[in-house]
């Protein structure tokens, strides 16, 4: 909930709309003063309500609601240019959530570094039932994150986050460089 904000004046103010006898009383003026104050913000932000639901354009304090929406809640320690990329690539990213190219587009807003993924997408089987699979046909997955700094990248997250949006059964393995 937006609350108010110093100095903003109310675009139609209460006590101006008031019948002559209120115009010239004090205190209906300030009465009604308090009430243009708590609704100028409200006001302003229905005024600009496509703005709010931009992205690019929201308020800062607002980004992290609207990302709620979408279900992506942004790091609060990302730079804001990151956040708001992030919300606005929810969609899009949920979308392919699972994928090769999902799992790079998360771990690189994430990072903010170039992400390559080493998956063999190899599938085993065996002609007896019960027999080991052959070797060789793990679904492993394997990101390397170049970056320009690695020890600014908190790896126990980056592992979490890819945890989060690969295939469950499908085990993995990050490496960050040096970029």
């Amino acid at each position: 909930m937006r609350g108010t904000v110093p100095g903003l004046a109310s675009p139609f103010p209460l006590g101006e709309q008031l019948p002559g006898l209120y115009l010239d009383d004090p205190f209906t003026q300030r009465l009604t003063g308090a009430f243009d104050e708590v609704l100028a913000a409200a006001v302003q932000a229905l005024d600009c309500f496509p703005a709010y639901l931009d992205p690019a354009l929201a308020p800062e304090d607002f980004l992290e609601w609207l990302g709620g929406w979408v279900g992506a809640t942004p790091d609060e320690t990302w730079p804001l240019e990151r956040r708001r990329a992030f919300v606005a690539a929810a969609a899009e990213l949920f979308r392919a959530r699972g994928t090769a190219a999902g799992i790079a587009a998360h771990v690189a807003i994430f990072t903010g570094g170039e992400v390559e993924i080493g998956e063999p997408g190899a599938a085993g089987w065996s002609r007896e039932a019960g027999a080991a699979i052959p070797a060789g046909t793990s679904p492993d997955l394997f990101l390397r994150v170049r970056v320009r700094d690695p020890k600014a990248i908190p790896a126990a997250r980056l592992d979490a986050l890819v945890a989060a949006v690969k295939p469950a059964h499908v085990t993995h393995r990050v490496e960050i460089v040096k970029a």
